[in-house]
This record gives structure tokens, sequence and C-alpha cells, in this order.
């Protein structure tokens, strides 16, 4: 089953997670995971202290600035595409990028560009994402390093 959360579900489940780890109390697995990027990423501590002020400015849209939830979101997909190997060769793909830039942080990001290249690319298009092109993006930033 797919789920398909809301964007305000998004943003709940960030700033609760965000809220949760900062009090000490006990994380789900994903709010683990979670935790680890939002630790990644003190300059969206402040956004994520405040769900009233993260839902009530969830429709502006700042050009200069990524989106913390959207940014969070896409750690969280690639850490799970990762940990099952799908679409297969992205497990890979990523840790030999995270090991020719010595971070997983930075090697995400790169993969990042790949991952919103392919979902533009296939909207765009109107097809099913290509997994392939994705993958094929990731080992060429890994082999430009």
């Amino acid at each position: 089953m797919l789920i398909q959360p809301s964007q305000a579900d998004v943003r709940r489940f960030f700033c609760g997670t965000y809220a949760k780890a900062r009090s000490g109390q006990t994380l789900e697995p994903i709010e683990i995971l979670a935790s680890q990027w939002i630790d990644e990423h003190p300059e969206y501590h402040a956004e994520l202290a405040d769900v009233d002020t993260a839902l009530a400015n969830m429709h502006k849209v700042d050009p200069n600035r990524d989106s913390p939830f959207l940014h969070l979101s896409m750690h969280l997909s690639i850490s799970e595409q990762c940990s099952i190997d799908q679409p297969r060769g992205i497990r890979q793909a990523v840790e030999l990028l995270s090991y020719k830039r010595q971070s997983l942080h930075e090697a995400h990001h790169a993969t990042m560009e790949c991952l919103g290249r392919m979902i533009f690319e296939s909207q765009r298009a109107g097809k099913m994402p290509d997994g392939q092109v994705y993958i094929d993006c990731v080992q060429r930033h890994a082999t430009q390093d």
C-alpha cells in the first residue's frame, strides 16, 4: 500500500519528531531516522520548532530557500530506497558516492538532484519514473568527483 501523506501531515510529522527528540521522548524507528537527518540540518530547527507556524506558512514559497519539509522528506525517501535497494542498484550507487565524497550527507544531496530530475522528467513525459536513469545519474556524480 502506498501512503500519500498531505503536505500538512508531513509538516506535523517533522515538527512532532523534532519536539519528541528535543524532549527526550521515545521515538519510533522512522522518527529516529528523521531525527538524524533533522540533526544534520540545524538551519531548519527554528522552523521545525513551531508546528502552528509551519502549518500557517504551508503555502508560502521562498524561491531563495529550499523547503525544509521537502528536503527532509527526500532524505527519508533516499534512506528508504537504499534500505530496500529499490530501484535495484541505488544502494550501491549511493554507497559509492558516499565513499567518494566521504559523506553520506553530501551523497544524499547529490542524489536528491537526480531524484528530483527523475520525478520532473516522468511527470513532464507522463510516464512512470525511470529508475535506471536515476541510478545512472547518481553514478555519474560518483565518477565526477
